[in-house]
């Protein structure tokens, strides 16, 4: 069998590295203070079946919303687990608390405002296959 020296090394280069079995808490995921609140990326990159795979958290401050409704190319969910807030989808609004979970296809207009007085903490998980 022929093979030229340095080729693995090329193919991890061309071939994003996939995301690794662990687990991580809050303290290790990536924080980034944001003016609206407290984000945090704990898994950003490919998987073994799909091509992009973001989990993270917000912390929204009172009264906040980290931007305007808006669509990506990726599925996601959203869970609150703190707070009081709303979530509106292709234009509908939904009160929400925790245990709340939402879906929104890909492309479509979302978005979250946190409509109470304490912080609303909401974990996220967007995807393409």
């Amino acid at each position: 069998m022929f093979k030229l020296a340095g080729v693995p090394a090329l193919a991890a280069l061309a071939a994003p590295s996939r995301l690794p079995n662990t687990t991580l808490d809050a303290s290790r995921a990536k924080l980034t203070r944001e003016p609206f609140g407290d984000l945090r990326i704990y898994f950003e990159g490919p998987t073994e079946q799909l091509k992009m795979m973001t989990a993270g958290s917000l912390l929204l401050n009172a009264g906040m919303t980290p931007h305007a409704p808006h669509q990506h190319p990726e599925e996601e969910f959203m869970v609150i687990t703190e707070g009081m807030g709303e979530i509106t989808v292709e234009g509908k609004i939904t009160k929400v608390a925790p245990g709340t979970m939402m879906y929104c296809a890909a492309g479509k207009l979302h978005g979250i405002v946190n409509t109470g007085t304490t912080p609303l903490l909401f974990y996220f998980y967007k995807w393409r296959a």
